[in-house]
């Protein structure tokens, strides 16, 4: 066959293929098969110096043409291809209006999240004041200036999280009481709620990482049955007019005299479980008068001036208020525990 005729077959195939291209993909396959470095016309244009030099001029310059007007026609194919893909692709992403809506899932707040906000909103209502404070906490607001002696248990590095020399993760929300004292003075009605943390083995009722309720009143003439009437008020607005109120003698070192108050379990009844040691109690916190060496280090005279303070557990409060088994549930992120709530 002449080499013109088999450029002229080329072109005709090629226009062809062009022409039936559904697709970028099978058009650029299309732009290879012809133009590539192995295309067919391509291996035309390498064997034109093989030619007579008299049919060389002739060959080259249909080999060019036709070249070039496979290359337009691929270039204008391709467009109206982009063209009609992108019309078929709006229309699969078009929105059917009469499909029913996807179902949205609504969280829930945590029951810890519950329990905080209405602890705080019974509070609030006796006049008190929340405040935050850091998790990351300084040796002497957590541990010194409440009055901790040297030998004391809890000042043992095993008993708490310490980030660095003189820095730990608070043990407890009370450092929150040098804080606000030591830049405030009385009278003062204080709630500090937040996360604590403490080297504990954990089990069923007890966690490494827990949150506290810390309350304080700093005034004249405050006395021990103003706290039992506030923590007394609390738990019945709480839990209800027939939770019952225990408060038994205990020591902490920024209190004096201290004490730890329980409420009836409400998971067995008062009858005894796992929960509450089988004594029909739940402990929730401790409680006491304020030390006065912890008045003085935040430079208040005692002589002139007394306070209470409180700490309540909250998950223990959950744990009693939502009948939950297992402190653990709180911190498990299990969504088929949370959104019973």
């Amino acid at each position: 066959m002449d080499l013109r005729d088999e450029i002229r077959r080329v072109h005709e195939e090629a226009v062809s293929r062009i022409t039936d291209a559904a697709s970028s993909a099978e058009l650029e396959q299309v732009r290879v098969d012809y133009l590539g470095r192995k295309g067919q016309l391509t291996a035309i244009l390498r064997g034109v110096a093989d030619l007579p030099p008299a049919d060389r001029p002739g060959v080259g310059k249909l080999a060019n043409e036709v070249q070039e007007r496979l290359r337009a026609a691929i270039e204008q194919r391709a467009g109206e291809v982009a063209e009609e893909e992108r019309r078929l692709r709006l229309a699969a992403e078009a929105l059917d209006v009469t499909l029913p809506g996807r179902h949205q899932r609504i969280g829930h707040r945590h029951p810890l999240t519950q329990v905080f906000e209405e602890m705080k909103s019974i509070f609030v209502g006796m006049g008190f004041e929340v405040v935050d404070g850091p998790e990351v906490e300084y040796y002497r607001y957590n541990f010194e200036a409440l009055n901790y002696p040297e030998e004391h248990p809890a000042m043992d590095e095993q008993d708490s999280f310490y980030v660095a020399d003189g820095v730990l993760l608070r043990t407890q929300t009370s450092p929150m009481q040098i804080r606000i004292m030591e830049s405030r003075k009385p009278p003062l009605r204080i709630i500090a709620p937040g996360k604590v943390y403490r080297r504990e083995a954990v089990s069923v009722r007890l966690s490494h990482t827990f949150h506290q309720l810390e309350g304080y009143a700093v005034d004249r003439d405050i006395t021990f049955a103003d706290l039992k009437g506030t923590l007394a008020l609390f738990v019945h607005e709480f839990f209800g007019r027939d939770t019952g109120i225990q408060f038994r003698a205990d020591f902490f070192p920024f209190t004096e005299p201290s004490a730890d108050y329980s409420v009836s379990c409400g998971l067995c009844g008062a009858s005894g479980c796992a929960v509450c040691k089988h004594t029909g109690w739940l402990e929730i916190g401790g409680c006491g008068m304020i030390h006065p060496n912890v008045l003085r280090n935040c430079g208040y005279d005692p002589e002139e001036v007394s306070g209470w303070a409180f700490g309540l557990g909250v998950d223990r409060i959950a744990m009693r208020r939502y009948g939950i088994d297992d402190i653990r549930l709180l911190v498990d992120n299990d969504m088929r525990f949370l959104e019973q709530f």
